[in-house]
């Protein structure tokens, strides 16, 4: 179903605020433009035509900006699908490293330092506990996701993790974790040894900062949390699907927007329920503004057996082990536009006769879509 409201509405409203405001730096307000023009003439689109019945109909382009959240169907599709092919006959766990709240105003002016140094530290803590006899004894893999909001907009980094129960010995071989699957490492070593690594990162990122902030962060435990392994690895696909490609807020938590307010629902995980929350709308666009990532910051990152470097070699090799099958990985290509069925005739497909920029298309066809409609 259609979403009753859009960000993209919110960002409309305000926008002449949005361009004068402070607190927004212009990579954020380089973003909120695209996503407020979204499929929208400011970007140009193209002319279909239906071939059996003639009618036209126009199509705007799409911003396809990761944080748009018109444009992340097909991203999300296409990710998925090139990460079926490489799914293991294993146990995955959820791990999920999160930063505490005292390190929120280093996140919003350093937030390409933070986030590069979680992701290098949560990677160096589980492939540490993987390598140690102790725990395992082989070289393992991970899929990292960043995400930086709770449900109601506020700033709250963490880190979800893909973790395949085992890895591959020195001598090449499989071997899978403890427990018959059903457990992973120790949750609370994990935290103690996350926070150490996580603080030194973060000394070496900040060396002007005032070293009473770093010694605070080691006087409350850090959470980290690791589920039970997924039902299957179908199940890890149906969780890929739905954290990857994911932002801040989806078009249908919007539950109204007008000039003085924007309310939306939002789940608050200290008692389970769901709650409806209100803000002024440049509130709301401050709070979204602080989800979006640095210039070409990549928040979706594989590492170890599963990285780009080595799954080509070692993917083939763990189903050869397990399952006694030979397959290769081959690329994904980037699946297309679907094609449209004619609205009209409800018979064929529709064809892009014309594409246009901001100007809109020539004046001939104006003339043929305002007869179409007409009729």
């Amino acid at each position: 179903m259609r979403p009753a409201c859009e960000v993209a509405q919110v960002i409309r409203q305000t926008w002449a605020q949005v361009e004068q405001s402070t607190q927004l730096n212009n990579w954020q307000k380089r973003t909120l433009r695209l996503i407020r023009d979204c499929r929208t003439a400011a970007l140009g689109g193209h002319l279909d035509q239906c071939p059996a019945c003639s009618h036209l109909r126009i199509s705007y382009n799409s911003c396809r900006n990761r944080h748009c959240p018109k444009c992340q169907v097909l991203a999300r599709e296409d990710w998925v699908a090139a990460r079926k092919a490489e799914l293991l006959p294993v146990p995955y766990f959820h791990v999920v490293f999160t930063l505490p709240g005292e390190l929120n105003r280093l996140c919003l002016y350093g937030p390409d330092r933070v986030y590069d140094a979680l992701f290098a530290t949560a990677w160096s803590v589980i492939g540490s506990f993987a390598g140690d006899p102790a725990h395992l004894g082989a070289h393992t893999g991970m899929i990292a996701v960043l995400h930086t909001w709770g449900q109601n907009l506020s700033l709250h980094p963490h880190l979800h993790c893909i973790v395949p129960g085992g890895g591959i010995t020195a001598a090449g071989f499989w071997k899978s974790a403890r427990s018959k699957g059903k457990f992973l490492f120790p949750v609370k070593a994990l935290s103690r040894v996350m926070r150490g690594r996580m603080v030194a990162a973060l000394r070496k990122a900040f060396p002007g900062e005032d070293p009473q902030l770093f010694r605070t962060l080691f006087t409350k435990p850090w959470v980290v949390y690791a589920k039970r392994p997924f039902a299957s690895p179908g199940a890890v696909i149906d969780y890929l699907g739905r954290y990857t490609h994911k932002i801040a807020i989806s078009n249908h938590r919007l539950l109204s927007v007008d000039k003085d307010r924007v309310r939306f629902r939002y789940k608050d995980y200290r008692d389970g329920s769901q709650k409806v929350m209100e803000l002024a709308p440049m509130e709301f666009i401050r709070r979204f503004a602080q989800h979006i990532l640095p210039r070409g910051f990549v928040r979706i990152r594989h590492y170890g057996i599963l990285s780009s470097r080595k799954k080509a070699g070692s993917i083939p090799q763990i189903i050869l082990q397990l399952q006694g099958k030979t397959i290769t990985l081959s690329r994904h290509l980037r699946s297309k536009t679907p094609a449209v069925l004619c609205p009209c005739c409800k018979k064929s497909l529709m064809k892009t006769i014309l594409r246009f920029d901001h100007r809109g298309p020539p004046a001939r066809y104006r003339s043929l879509l305002n007869n179409t409609s007409s009729q």
